[in-house]
């Protein structure tokens, strides 16, 4: 019995692969493969296809940064400031501005980012981008609008970035600017995730006019209609957005 069970096994592993193997559109010689030597051939298309394309996959990505984030969750900062001691360049000073950012401690980021925001590459967008966030993080919304403004004087095509377009309108936002709506659509155009419907959604529900609340429940609604269809990775990296709009939705018939 144990025998007739290996053999089944070996099979369904087969079959398994070469599902994969057809939807992945790899060459027909690897069903002849899969299927001539079940066990062997299973074991050679596991190395030589499946791993690999798992690895390169972007949700694995998504994984194994999570992973590494829930195991050694300074390793970032520790790796950062270990390069930074060996190499104190602007170039290292900000790889640990972004590490300590992500790790949540802004205080310490937006110091190297000041510092090296006093040199030579005191107009390097990558450089103008992290020191706003360090603001932003800091609840020094003055400060980052300009150090945004000076990002998009330095390089006017950093207002079609997703990530700086929608810092603006987070930004402005934050200080009740009147250029916020124009600059939360900005956003819009040129998103790449969930987060600015969601975050321009938050803001017009705020607003008194009635029109502004429908869009709002519009955005909500797009975003939770479009999360039926996300892959996974998708659906993991816009996990808060997708929470956030349906507890807007069911806040909203609970009223």
């Amino acid at each position: 019995m144990p025998y007739f069970f290996g053999i089944g096994l070996h099979v369904i592993v087969a079959i398994y692969f070469a599902v994969h193997a057809i939807r992945h559109g790899q060459n027909v010689y690897w069903l002849f493969v899969l299927f001539a030597f079940p066990m062997l051939g299973s074991l050679v298309y596991l190395f030589a296809v499946y791993l690999p394309s798992l690895r390169a996959s972007r949700g694995a990505h998504v994984a194994a940064r999570a992973i590494t984030q829930f195991v050694d969750p300074n390793r970032a900062v520790r790796e950062s400031r270990a390069q930074f001691e060996r190499a104190p360049t602007v170039a290292s000073r900000m790889r640990l501005g972004a590490a300590l950012l992500e790790a949540g401690q802004a205080q310490e980021a937006i110091e190297h980012y000041e510092a090296a925001a006093n040199g030579p590459f005191a107009d390097d967008p990558a450089l103008l981008v992290g020191l706003a966030r360090a603001q932003f993080a800091l609840n020094r919304y003055a400060a980052a609008e300009v150090t945004l403004g000076r990002l998009f004087v330095a390089d006017p095509q950093m207002r079609n970035q997703a990530e700086p377009a929608l810092l603006y309108a987070r930004t402005l936002a934050a200080l009740g600017a009147p250029g916020t709506r124009a600059a939360f659509e900005a956003a819009l155009a040129c998103a790449s995730d969930a987060a600015p419907r969601c975050l321009f959604a938050d803001w017009l529900a705020a607003q008194p006019a009635e029109a502004d609340r429908r869009r709002a429940a519009l955005l909500f609604q797009e975003i939770v209609q479009d999360g039926k269809h996300w892959p996974r990775y998708a659906r993991e990296h816009n996990r808060e957005w997708l929470q956030r709009a349906q507890s807007a939705l069911a806040s909203a018939a609970a009223h």
